[in-house]
């Protein structure tokens, strides 16, 4: 018996993305899923561009798959989701739809960042569809056909496997891989990847510390008993925290290599004003959450000196807007200001 999955995506202004995302999920062979679309407060016409793509208004066209026409229209059960607490019953006909012909939309009024955003999808997968597993899958990935085969086979093999993750490769790129997952030093908040010192692509499984959010499956039961994504990160850092929570309950990690999917990574998004806020806040609450009080003292030391350093090296390189961003996130991360925050 096919384990029932239910992959949340999360969209924000990204329709164009989203429905090549969607696209390569409706063709892929695993026989039991839902898809929930969570849309994070668009501002552009993104739920009425996914609309015309499910009704077979608007088709794509991709080097990763040819459009089928078969399963359009693809029946959308929309929500508003400030509403979904007072929700009683899915419609059995949409519930037993096939896979590939249907898409639940919850509509988020406001961008409540990733954690919030995903914890929609998930507490509805939870709630209403007698999920066994969850997906967290970014709106800019295209996944290969057997890759929810291969995750979901690979974590039914041990009870103690609570997250997994595929293969990310470049979108660009389609063979060349961009990381598998990844080892932390709590202490500094740095990663680290076994791709570092290998020199090819690992044909084997892999035991880490995460597996990156765009591409993460979790089991129910891990859920039930580590929680959701926690929001004070709302950005970044949020799936690293999921992952170390698990590990501290007993569960394992994995990386899985016959799964795969390509993922658009930009050099602007590594570098953006979001980037340096939240990512530097966040490794705050990271050290926090994972050390004792003498250890996050000590940790702290190290952070900060290494957050200073970075504030310098980018007033000299002349990005003071970047310069003041670190700092904000220091006195943001030592404060515990965490959230969402308006960055100029």
């Amino acid at each position: 018996m096919n384990q029932k999955v239910s992959i949340i995506i999360l969209n924000w202004n990204g329709w164009k993305d989203t429905i090549e995302c969607l696209e390569s999920l409706y063709q892929i062979n695993y026989p039991n899923y839902n898809v929930i679309l969570v849309d994070n407060g668009s501002q552009n016409k993104s739920i009425e561009m996914i609309k015309n793509y499910a009704s077979g208004e608007l088709s794509i066209e991709s080097d990763f798959f040819e459009y089928k026409k078969f399963n359009k229209p693809i029946k959308i059960l929309e929500f508003f989701g400030n509403e979904l607490e007072s929700l009683q019953i899915i419609n059995e006909n949409f519930n037993n739809s096939d896979s590939n012909n249907k898409l639940i939309l919850i509509k988020n009024e406001v961008n409540s960042g990733f954690s919030e955003g995903n914890n929609l999808g998930i507490n509805f997968s939870l709630q209403f569809l007698n999920t066994d597993y969850i997906l967290l899958l970014n709106t800019d990935t295209v996944v290969d056909k057997n890759f929810l085969n291969e995750l979901v086979k690979f974590a039914d093999t041990n009870h103690k496997v609570g997250i997994v993750g595929p293969g990310v490769y470049h979108y660009n790129k389609p063979d060349k891989i961009d990381n598998i997952g990844y080892n932390v030093n709590i202490c500094n908040a740095r990663t680290s990847s076994p791709l570092d010192n290998l020199e090819e692509i690992p044909s084997s499984t892999i035991s880490l510390d995460y597996v990156v959010g765009c591409g993460l499956l979790i089991k129910k039961s891990v859920i039930d008993d580590i929680g959701l994504l926690d929001k004070k990160y709302f950005l970044y850092y949020e799936d690293v925290d999921w992952c170390l929570r698990a590990k501290k309950q007993g569960y394992k990690v994995f990386y899985v290599p016959k799964a795969r999917i390509w993922h658009k990574v930009s050099s602007l998004e590594r570098k953006s004003i979001s980037l340096y806020y939240y990512g530097n806040r966040n490794s705050f609450l990271l050290i926090k959450k994972n050390r004792d009080s003498i250890g996050i003292l000590i940790c702290y030391s190290q952070l900060l000196f290494n957050k200073f350093i970075l504030a310098l090296y980018l007033i000299l390189k002349g990005q003071r807007k970047e310069s003041l961003t670190v700092l904000k996130a220091i006195n943001d991360g030592l404060r515990g200001n965490y959230g969402y925050k308006k960055l100029d």
